[in-house]
């Protein structure tokens, strides 16, 4: 069944966008916007119609918001996650028109109603001229015939769909399950307290022997946080999730109910490690960070995936000696998620660089965040529609919210390709970005108190954003 198919001439071929979510509305309508007509392909309906659903869904409707109505804080001065909404607005989204217009009070936070959102983005496209809805699952690689795709399928990628990509990437390109450390922002680490230091001072590939940071504990402080990940709230899985665990990848609180050493023969052991400020006593354990960016502003907790409540998690991980400050660009988790191992396999303008043919968008390129996942959906739609036209268009420049979460995806993650798992989903936060210094006075020459410097650094990093997106915009 198609619906809304025009019959006015157009002088380009189709472009064909698979998934009709968040991503692939969003592409779809930035493709058709630059008036190149679409095909959007979406498995989902209504039981009654014998079509395909999926586990998760509600509805048949485009844009489906399945586990929140949120998309976050709408403060672009201070958020990143702001600063996406309005480079988005820019780009003429639709997923933030839609928002727009059906937002509910929220506080500082963009959030909608769900129904309504979703009715929007479905009659938006529907009506469009240029777009053609076909309801249908694409069981496998798309066709041949369609030279520009654009895959946009989520974390519930149809399993056929996913078996192509698997087999067309090859093993360990493809992850089903996100087994999430949190991550911290490197300027919030107390380096009065924490050092640099590789195990046994072995030196990695690019000869760095301190490419770790260390946090020492005592003995009572060890104790003190096994009890605390014990007793702290855990996640439970959604039914549908099936999510195993493996001996790889076991959260730091199931490994602890195995026995309370666990952690210390684990990620936090202390061996072949010795504490500069004091190197006649050994620490009772260790916590390890690991850079996990380019640019060096992220730190990844080494083996800290976990079940634990977000709510709960980073008050725990302040028990941490060094980490009492910390600012959390991302917290942990483990959950369902299909995404492939995009710095392998996708170029700066996210086609597959074995198949340049396919585009990917949205969470299964390796965002994390209804907005995120829309914002790649933008980006790759204009990407589409530029080849069609015959003048391709390089991505923005890393200095704004949609570069950094391009350059995070296809390379800015340190080591990303390099074995599997290397590679996690990861949410815009202001770390994606290059660092300005942190201002000490404001715009009329008057010291900015020490507490506010670090919303003031936000607050440039995000007028540099939006004025070269305007220049990209403008290119």
């Amino acid at each position: 069944m198609t619906t809304n198919s025009t019959s006015q001439p157009v002088p380009f071929e189709p472009v064909h966008v698979v998934g009709g979510g968040l991503a692939g509305s969003e592409a779809a309508w930035q493709i058709a916007q630059s008036g190149v007509p679409v095909i959007l392909h979406e498995m989902r309906k209504d039981d009654a119609t014998g079509k395909v659903v999926t586990d998760a869904h509600q509805t048949d409707g485009l844009a489906e918001m399945v586990c929140s109505n949120s998309f976050r804080s709408d403060d672009w001065q201070f958020n990143a996650v702001g600063l996406l909404h309005a480079e988005m607005r820019k780009l003429d989204s639709l997923i933030m028109a839609c928002a727009d217009q059906h937002q509910v009070p929220a506080g500082g936070a963009l959030a909608v109603d769900r129904d309504g959102f979703s009715a929007e983005v479905t009659r938006r496209l529907s009506q469009h001229p240029l777009v053609t809805i076909v309801r249908e699952e694409i069981a496998g690689l798309p066709p041949a015939e369609w030279d520009n795709v654009v895959v946009a399928t989520g974390p519930l990628t149809s399993p056929a769909l996913a078996q192509a990509i698997l087999d067309l990437t090859g093993e360990g390109q493809l992850s089903f399950f996100d087994a999430i450390a949190p991550i911290i922002h490197f300027d919030s680490i107390n380096m009065d307290v924490a050092w640099r230091q590789s195990r046994y001072d072995k030196e990695g590939p690019g000869g760095d022997a301190a490419a770790y940071i260390n946090c020492p504990m005592t003995k009572d402080q060890y104790e003190a946080f096994i009890d605390a990940l014990l007793a702290g709230p855990k996640s439970e899985f959604k039914e549908w999730e099936n999510v195993p665990y493996f001996d790889g990848c076991l959260p730091i609180e199931v490994m602890a109910e195995r026995g309370r050493e666990t952690l210390r023969h684990g990620p936090m052991k202390p061996v072949g490690l010795t504490n500069p400020r004091d190197p006649l006593v050994k620490a009772y354990a260790i916590v390890q960070l690991r850079q996990d960016n380019a640019l060096g502003t992220l730190w990844n907790m080494v083996g800290f995936q976990t079940k634990l409540k977000h709510g709960v998690q980073a008050e725990t991980f302040r028990m941490i000696p060094g980490l009492e400050n910390a600012q959390f660009a991302r917290l942990g988790g483990l959950h369902r998620n299909t995404f492939i191992n995009s710095p392998k396999l996708l170029d700066k303008s996210l086609r597959m660089k074995a198949q340049p043919r396919l585009r990917f968008a949205g969470q299964v390129t390796g965002v994390e965040g209804y907005v995120e996942s829309a914002a790649m959906g933008l980006l790759t739609g204009r990407f589409a529609a530029a080849d069609r036209k015959g003048a391709p268009i390089d991505a923005p420049p890393p200095t704004t919210a949609l570069g950094a979460l391009v350059e995070h995806i296809t390379g800015g993650h340190l080591d990303a390709g390099v074995g599997p798992g290397s590679f996690q989903p990861m949410n815009i936060n202001y770390g994606l970005l290059p660092p300005l210094e942190t201002p000490k006075v404001d715009e009329d020459g008057k010291k900015i108190p020490l507490k506010e410097r670090g919303r003031a650094k936000k607050r440039l990093m995000s007028l540099r954003a939006l004025k070269d997106l305007d220049a990209w915009r403008g290119a």
